[in-house]
């Protein structure tokens, strides 16, 4: 316990992350191992059942029957009319399918084969693209399920602007990525002219409510200037949350200018003392965001490479865009003309 002391917390967490990645790496592929010996016997007896030609209008007695004295042998083994009936089309989905797409869902646990099958059906892009997600990080069905939901292979060619897949568990950081965005619009404060940050600070805290809708669902708004005192020495975080959904505090550092990389060591030391200070027992890990007028994905991507705490950057526009406007002003017009087709009629007979 000393040598943990004497070692700084941000190379602590280091060495934990990467013992934990080791242990987490060997499971997997003692998983993989035994899901592809699995998944070949079910592509086996799925290719049985087709070279035979059994069909499910003529040859459920057949497939019943054999589900019934595979029992006998195999009692824990999964092997019911419906079970066999899913091998077989397994086979048939994949027997012509590329090599490379029949190898990433042959090491797949069968449950996430069968879901894949479902969901997307001959779409063999975006079951590879899922597929490869799963063996590398370990999905287990739910997150599976949440991942399909947030239809994260459509997103798949995003640059995001954090670090979150480095930072934080699988679960956490997908979540993280659905609910940071990489810019927001803060044209509801009126903002003609050049602004000072506590200025934009103090018109974001008067609208906070017209804040909150533009960061989204989730979250809770603790304060602004936030005091953080440890050895001897005060700092402030300029607006502190917290999420319900990620289940941890979210600190945002606001900056009128460019994002520069120093900004990113100032959120990581931030995160540091929220963990240490106001962080509890059963919360995840603060999450940071850098809110700044313009940014470079380059220079966020050099300057998040070695933190070790989750960090984001986003960009605001302070006047709505244009084409955003042209877009709404659309919508409602097609809105209105739906609900009072008569009245326009008239109107354009006049």
């Amino acid at each position: 316990m000393t040598d943990i002391i004497q070692i700084q917390e941000s190379e602590y967490d280091a060495i934990l992350r990467q013992a934990v990645a080791v242990i987490d790496r060997t499971r997997a592929m003692v998983a993989t191992t035994v899901c592809s010996a699995i998944s070949t016997a079910h592509w086996e007896i799925g290719k049985l059942l087709h070279d035979k030609k059994i069909e499910s209008k003529h040859g459920s007695g057949v497939v019943n029957r054999l589900s019934f004295d595979l029992k006998q042998r195999y009692p824990q083994m999964g092997v019911s009319p419906r079970n066999l009936w899913d091998m077989k089309k397994f086979y048939e989905r994949f027997c012509d399918s590329e090599p490379k797409l029949r190898q990433a869902v042959a090491v797949l646990p069968w449950g996430h084969t069968l879901t894949l099958m479902r969901k997307f059906g001959e779409d063999d892009n975006t079951i590879l693209y899922y597929a490869q997600e799963i063996t590398s990080k370990g999905w287990n069905r739910e997150l599976l399920s949440s991942a399909i939901s947030l239809q994260m292979h459509k997103k798949k060619n995003e640059q995001s602007d954090n670090n979150f897949e480095q930072t934080l568990p699988a679960t956490q950081a997908m979540f993280a990525n659905d609910v940071f965005r990489s810019g927001y619009n803060l044209g509801f404060l009126g903002v003609k002219d050049p602004i000072l940050e506590t200025e934009l600070e103090a018109r974001l805290v008067e609208k906070i409510k017209q804040f909150l809708l533009e960061l989204g669902k989730g979250f809770t708004y603790i304060g602004n200037q936030h005091v953080l005192e440890y050895n001897g020495k005060r700092s402030k975080v300029d607006m502190l949350f917290f999420h319900r959904g990620l289940h941890c505090l979210v600190a945002i550092d606001l900056k009128i200018g460019e994002f520069r990389p120093e900004y990113a060591g100032k959120m990581n030391y931030y995160l540091s003392l929220l963990d240490r200070l106001e962080r509890r027992e059963d919360e995840n890990r603060s999450i940071g965001i850098i809110l700044c007028a313009e940014k470079d994905r380059v220079e966020v991507e050099l300057a998040l490479e070695d933190m070790g705490k989750p960090i984001g950057v986003a960009d605001y526009q302070l006047i709505v865009p244009q084409e955003e406007l042209k877009r709404v002003v659309a919508e409602e017009m097609e809105a209105f003309g739906k609900e009072h087709p008569i009245q326009i009629e008239k109107e354009e007979n006049t």
